[in-house]
């Protein structure tokens, strides 16, 4: 007798990818790296007094704010005590919360310092903020100063 033999009556190979042990792998994966990202982070005292990317350039009413080496404040050339920062701005900027504030810190200023004031300043509206620095200088040496800007607007 004979057989007459049809596609679907031979033995399959499975060609698909078992995906299942790679899925496993890469999970595995993800929590080992979120337990070990906090752990990397950096211990290291930094003095960063001076940049040498170039400068941006200056709006033609900038409005600078100073933190003096004696943490008060300075709107400008006008003294300015911190509880009065956020009407001293209105006035400064009219109203403008979108309008980049430059500020100034002197190098012995501590960095608790500077964030609180930054604080301060998001509360009373004012994200976008540039940090003044000096540009393309050795320690001791002459340059003028110029804006770098934040991460959080554009220069």
């Amino acid at each position: 007798m004979i057989r007459i033999r049809h596609a679907d009556e031979s033995p399959h190979e499975a060609s698909e990818v078992n995906v299942t042990p790679f899925i496993d792998v890469m999970l595995v994966l993800l929590v080992i790296f979120m337990v070990t990202a906090p752990l990397t982070t950096v211990n290291v005292p930094v003095d960063l007094p001076s940049s040498s990317e170039k400068p941006t350039p200056r709006p033609e009413d900038p409005v600078f704010l100073t933190i003096k080496a004696d943490h008060t404040l300075a709107l400008g050339e006008d003294s300015l005590e911190t509880s009065g920062l956020g009407p001293a701005m209105e006035r400064a900027t009219k109203g403008n919360h979108d309008e980049r504030i430059f500020l100034r810190a002197d190098k012995t200023v501590d960095y608790g310092t500077l964030m609180g004031v930054m604080n301060r300043l998001r509360s009373a509206g004012y994200l976008k903020v540039a940090l003044v620095n000096l540009q393309g200088q050795e320690e001791g040496g002459e340059t003028a100063s110029s804006p770098a800007a934040l991460p959080g607007g554009t220069p």
